[in-house]
């Protein structure tokens, strides 16, 4: 069972103008695959207060992965892909790449998210999109491999075996 921490990142959900409705695709997405909601917090697209909030949850150890949703796009108040990168040790770049080209395939703009994804310590952190239809095609992709990046991050793989070769 994985714990998991979601961080909704918006102006109008943080002042009660806006349903958070991404963070409800996520819990309704990964409940099933076995993962705990153990934190959830709605934040305003403020730098400081994402990595503030980023680095409590991740440093405290009581969460596997970190999931943000919002604040990944081009507008001036977009700032969690920045906040992100602030905080963690390692860049985990395929994530991302990997969400971009396969939503690309159903939605175009799919591009111009600037969603970024790293460890930090023992702790996942992904940035997904802030609309429900996009944070359920990102996480379509990338559920497969979220408890293998934990295991490895937890140092619980430490060899993968290449497929045997009739050579």
């Amino acid at each position: 069972m994985l714990n998991t921490g979601i961080i909704t990142v918006s102006d109008k959900g943080w002042r009660g103008q806006r349903q958070d409705k991404s963070s409800q695709v996520i819990k309704d997405s990964l409940s099933s695959q076995g993962y705990k909601f153990a934190k959830y917090e709605i934040v305003p697209d403020e730098a400081e207060l994402i990595a503030a909030k980023l680095i409590e949850w991740a440093d405290e150890g009581s969460v596997d992965v970190i999931l943000t949703t919002g604040g990944t796009g081009l507008a001036q108040r977009d700032v969690t892909p920045e906040a992100t990168l602030s905080v963690v040790d390692k860049v985990v770049p395929g994530i991302t790449e990997a969400m971009r080209a396969e939503t690309f395939k159903v939605t175009p703009s799919a591009i111009l998210s600037r969603a970024a994804a790293g460890v930090r310590g023992r702790c996942l952190i992904i940035n997904l999109p802030g609309s429900p239809k996009a944070v359920r095609e990102c996480l379509g992709v990338i559920i497969p491999v979220i408890p293998h990046a934990i295991e490895i991050i937890k140092g619980e793989v430490t060899e993968h075996k290449a497929p045997d070769s009739e050579a």
